[in-house]
């Protein structure tokens, strides 16, 4: 018996990294029957014994340590997270360079954490809702022989309204039936149903201004597409494909069909997009095809609502996931089928710890579950398709739009010209030719700049004096809206003043931002209502479906956005697209620079001509000769790709080798400068032979909330485990360090 055993649970506790080992603890025998792997606990931990939760891993009845100390109780009356989420966080652990703790907290959804108040008790972070429902205790028979032959209305009314299903709130039977309390109590005492308390969902709501068109019958292209990936999904094997798809082309119909067809098997699906704005669109039309099986997971959705959610999958009411990069770990049950569209989006990588790739989690629970992976995008990034023309992945492409539509007419619109004519302002002559012609039809138009605010510097011309932010290395971007100077990394915020504060000279205002375009669109057209979509006008309280909704519901003229607009929206009234400032990104200091700035040129393109109106679309730039402006502008991605692999070969960037870097930032220039230089040189004594080490170099942006940030880059071939291994021993030795303790220090991929 479980009882008579002298247990040791070994357990994963909430440390930092460099400290994280599993530890031994002995099981009281009060805690016998809760204390099992998966469950949460409360452990004493270290020489003043804190309390701090954890996670037991496994039991063991011959321990590696002598008189463990004892778990001070168990917080899961049964087991949390599943022995797959375990296997999943050490993969985590070993892959991301997180701590085994944390990984099993990014699993977990923040509504069901525990929080620790000062008297050392753990509570749950949100609390389940509970409500009363009505169950339907008799056999249908008995229930529908009485219903029709009683003379109470709204008794009948309750038991046809269970009859449909067996259960129901009472908020719901008040609001549908009429009936009240009465009624129900009598039903109860004659023995028809049973009135008890039970959890109720918290459901995200969808707008009802987003409409969800039916999907209609497959291409030529389309079928050839789902009949290629349609044997993987059904394989029960671990697969994996990549969905080429020109913007327009229906991608979103093939990943419907191959959910339908896995469901139709008995398996689940993770369905993962790049960004919140994509969702509304799409839960309206995942829940039109599969209704209560749909759960939803992102970051906008309440607390209560992502537990609640996540507790449906658990559970199996909920088998089909849509949602942004947290929903990978959704517990979907018998998973057969994981999607992630836009797969090149590097929102799909975590930039706080753990900073896991979503993609490589996705890779690793297909490989688990023996389920089909499939990656989709118009743009897709370099390293899928190598890997699709290697034929690592299964490969399928759509090259025409479902509509057999046109993709748009692209006018790239050489921004020198209006400079040389007197010309400022961020809408060209052509730009504006085009808004004009669009507005005088009633369509559409989408304008991008991915720059939020007015304007990006702010200076004086008479001394030179900048706003620059105190606490990072970037300048102080003016936001018209409220009159104050902000800055995007860390939040730092003053007012505008009205004059220089060194020369008391007039101000000069540079750059532009998406309420610059706010200000001159609405001072060429004016009395023309337009619509923004940025950060800002979202934290303001309009949601991204509020937006959307009102766009295209009220057939708001023209809408002005970040690269929020640029990507899986799909609004038939749109006829033009504006590229502003296409060279923003154009030249960055670093190896993806062009990959995502044709990405966001060619997806905010494809948001023009997308229903029977052709559409166009011009781009701004200062550099219109060059490769990369002109492969956007014709829609063309294997031209892109045919320059961008060889400059890779040559560079020896990914697809042909793997970049980990190791990052330190402290507050003091100097300490962290040398720590990042001593980082390198046991890099180099340490790193598998082969390995190449570069830096130490400064970040892009070198200050960032008053802490320096440098950076050392391991380049290797043979990416494994050893090699992974040897990174994150380094990366423990230096946080250990004394000398560094005010530093921090971190391993990525």
């Amino acid at each position: 018996m479980l009882e008579s055993l002298s247990l040791t649970a070994r357990v994963a506790v909430d440390v930092t990294y460099a400290l994280d080992l599993v530890y031994e603890y002995a099981v009281p025998e009060a805690s016998l029957a809760t204390a099992l792997p998966g469950s949460r606990v409360a452990v004493p931990f270290g020489r003043g014994n804190t309390l701090k939760e954890g996670v037991i891993l496994a039991l063991t009845d011959a321990p590696d340590y002598q008189n463990p100390k004892a778990l001070q109780s168990v917080l899961d009356p049964a087991p949390l997270i599943s022995s797959e989420q375990l296997a999943l966080a050490k993969f985590m652990k070993a892959r991301f360079f997180c701590s085994l703790y944390d990984a099993l907290r990014a699993i977990i959804p923040v509504g069901l954490w525990y929080k620790i108040d000062p008297g050392g008790r753990h509570t749950e972070n949100v609390r389940g809702k509970t409500a009363e429902f009505a169950l339907l205790t008799a056999t249908a028979e008995r229930a529908a022989e009485y219903a029709a032959r009683t003379k109470s209305v709204p008794q009948s009314e309750i038991l046809r309204y269970l009859l449909r299903d067996s259960y129901a709130p009472l908020e719901d039977i008040y609001y549908y039936t009429g009936a009240k309390r009465p009624s129900l109590k009598s039903l109860e005492a004659k023995g028809y149903i049973t009135i008890e308390k039970r959890e109720a969902f918290r459901k995200p709501q969808v707008s009802e201004l987003i409409a969800a068109e039916a999907i209609s019958e497959l291409t030529d292209e389309q079928t050839a597409a789902y009949r290629r990936f349609l044997p993987l999904v059904n394989s029960g094997k671990p697969e994996c494909g990549l969905l080429y798809g020109v913007t327009g082309s229906g991608k979103t119909s093939v990943y419907i069909r191959l959910i339908e067809k896995a469901a139709s098997a008995g398996r689940g699906a993770i369905f993962l997009v790049p960004e919140i704005s994509l969702t509304p669109q799409l839960t309206a039309l995942f829940i039109r095809h599969f209704g209560e099986a749909i759960a939803v997971l992102h970051s906008s959705l309440t607390a209560g609502q992502r537990a609640d959610e996540w507790k449906r999958v658990n559970n199996g009411s909920a088998s089909v996931v849509i949602g942004t990069r947290s929903a990978v770990f959704a517990p979907v049950k018998n998973l057969g089928l994981i999607i992630i569209d836009e797969e090149q989006e590097g929102s799909y990588i975590s930039d706080s710890s753990p900073r896991y790739n979503a993609v490589a989690v996705a890779k690793y629970r297909a490989a688990k579950s023996d389920a089909f992976l499939l990656l989709g995008s118009a743009t897709p990034s370099v390293e899928a398709y190598h890997a699709a023309q290697s034929g690592r992945y299964a490969y399928a492409e759509l090259l025409e739009r479902y509509n057999r539509m046109k993709l748009p007419e692209v006018i790239i619109a050489d921004t020198r010209d209006d400079l040389n004519a007197g010309r400022g302002g961020a809408i060209g002559s052509i730009l504006q030719a085009e808004l004009a012609q669009r507005l005088e039809k009633g369509e559409q138009s989408i304008l991008f700049i991915n720059r939020r605010g007015a304007n990006t510097v702010v200076s004086c011309p008479a001394c030179g004096y900048v706003f620059n932010c105190p606490n990072c290395s970037m300048r102080l971007t003016y936001h018209k809206v409220n009159g104050r100077l902000m800055c995007h990394l860390c939040g730092h915020s003053v007012p505008l003043p009205y004059n220089c504060p060194d020369c008391h000279g007039a101000l000069k205002f540079s750059g532009v931002g998406t309420q610059q375009v706010v200000t001159e669109v609405e001072a060429l057209f004016p009395g023309v209502p337009l619509l923004r979509m940025d950060a800002d006008a979202l934290s303001a309280g309009n949601s991204h479906s509020d937006i959307l909704g009102k766009f295209e519901t009220e057939k708001i003229p023209i809408l002005i956005g970040t690269q929020m607009v640029t990507k899986g929206l799909n609004f038939p009234n749109v006829t033009l697209v504006g590229v502003i400032n296409a060279d923003n990104s154009l030249y960055a200091s670093d190896y993806r620079a062009f990959e995502r700035t044709f990405a966001l040129i060619t997806q905010v393109i494809g948001r023009a001509g997308r229903a029977d109106k052709p559409g166009r679309a011009v781009i701004q730039t200062f550099s219109p000769l060059h490769e990369l402006i002109q492969a956007a502008a014709a829609q063309d991605y294997k031209a892109f790709y045919a320059l961008e692999i060889e400059t890779r070969k040559l560079s020896g960037a990914p697809p042909f080798c793997s970049l980990y870097t190791l990052n330190v930032s402290g507050e003091e220039r100097v300490p962290t400068e040398t720590c990042a230089a001593e980082l390198r040189a046991v890099c180099e004594q340490l790193l598998p032979q082969g390995s190449l080490v570069l830096g130490p170099a400064p970040a892009q942006v070198i200050r960032v909330n008053k802490r320096y940030r440098y950076i050392v880059t391991a380049v290797t071939r043979n990416d494994n485990a050893i090699f992974r291994a040897a990174i994150a021993d380094i990366t423990k030795r230096f946080i250990l360090d004394k000398r560094f303790r005010q530093l921090a220090i971190y391993a990525q991929n």
